[in-house]
């Protein structure tokens, strides 16, 4: 009977033997998989965070009807592309009035700068000698009417009105030599800088009008891919109105967290190992570019293997290998170096 419990145990022991050899390497890996790669949750070299790919909202600086879209969602784009555009012809318009105010302004300024031709002086010169010629002639009709009065033959008031006449004469010829002058000197230099800034003030319409007419083309301003195709040709946009949404292909960040105890391995300029879910024993290489100066609660967003309400200290690292596997707001796993 004693052999037979023994065959017993034995048996029980060989069934349950590979069960137990099975739970010894579970637990043998459990200890070693984090030495492994690198990733020990608790150690302040480990910290968490999230990919934080930058974004961009495309819109025109100018507003009026979408004629156009040349992407989908989804699509990559090239800096320099051409994206979309808006019906240009009232900017057109606007274009070829400005063009045609410059030209205004430039005969304008010219023909200031230039003055008086010499036929218009020598009119004015002619209209001077008749008003010297009707003063001499009025000078001397007073004289003799004048000289008739104590004879009785004319009146006083006779007299008066060859004053009259004589006082017109000289201030007609007094007017004549002034507008002489001032066809002789030319324009007043007051007048050709207000002409001169007026053209300054049309070319620089001329300029906005022509910048105006450029920013009715949407054109990418990085590599990258579309997130969000907001609108649709036909759409009344106001200036500013958000077109595309673009993720930027370059350059990808990512935002994470260590705690004060892992604070003094976090440098500037640090080569730190990046890991995400799917790929756990490739790391991509990153950069810290910035750790910040103050601390903050952890977010809530950041996935950690135990809840620490610590306070943490946000840094951005630059991953300089990245790849399309990296998608904004993935959750990583970096490893700081020391």
């Amino acid at each position: 009977m004693h052999e037979s419990k023994v065959k017993r145990v034995m048996a029980v022991k060989k069934k349950f033997f590979p069960l137990i050899l099975l739970l010894l390497v579970v637990a043998i890996l459990l200890i070693l998989w984090p030495r492994f790669f690198g990733m020990e949750h608790n150690d302040a070299r480990t910290i968490y965070g999230n990919v934080d790919i930058r974004t961009v909202n495309l819109s025109l600086r100018v507003g009026g009807r979408l004629a156009s879209l040349a992407v989908e969602e989804g699509d990559g784009i090239s800096a320099g592309q051409v994206l979309g555009r808006l019906d240009a012809r009232p900017y057109e318009n606007a274009l070829a009035q400005a063009e045609a105010d410059v030209e205004m302004q430039k005969a304008q300024l010219s023909l200031l700068e230039a003055g008086f031709r010499d036929e218009e002086i020598a009119q004015v010169r002619s209209e001077v000698q008749a008003r010297r010629l009707a003063l001499d002639y009025a000078e001397k009709f007073y004289q003799r009417q004048q000289a008739l009065l104590p004879e009785r033959a004319v009146s006083a008031n006779d007299v008066d009105n060859a004053r009259t006449a004589r006082d017109s004469a000289r201030s007609s010829l007094q007017a004549a030599l002034e507008k002489l002058r001032m066809y002789e000197a030319g324009n007043r230099v007051q007048q050709i800088d207000a002409a001169r800034a007026a053209l300054m003030q049309a070319e620089a319409a001329l300029e906005q009008s022509r910048l105006n007419l450029s920013d009715t083309v949407l054109i990418s301003p990085a590599d990258g891919v579309v997130l969000t195709r907001a609108v649709e040709p036909g759409t009344m946009l106001a200036p500013g109105s958000t077109v595309y949404v673009l993720s930027l292909t370059r350059p990808v960040w990512a935002r994470a967290y260590v705690s004060g105890a892992g604070l003094h391995l976090a440098v500037p300029g640090a080569q730190v190992d990046v890991y995400i879910d799917g790929r756990p024993g490739k790391p991509y290489r990153g950069t810290i570019g910035f750790v910040s100066p103050s601390a903050e609660f952890t977010p809530k967003q950041v996935q950690t293997p135990e809840l620490r309400p610590d306070l943490v200290y946000r840094l951005r690292i630059l991953i300089n290998d990245p790849d399309d596997a990296l998608r904004q707001g993935m959750p990583i796993t970096a490893r700081l170096p020391g």
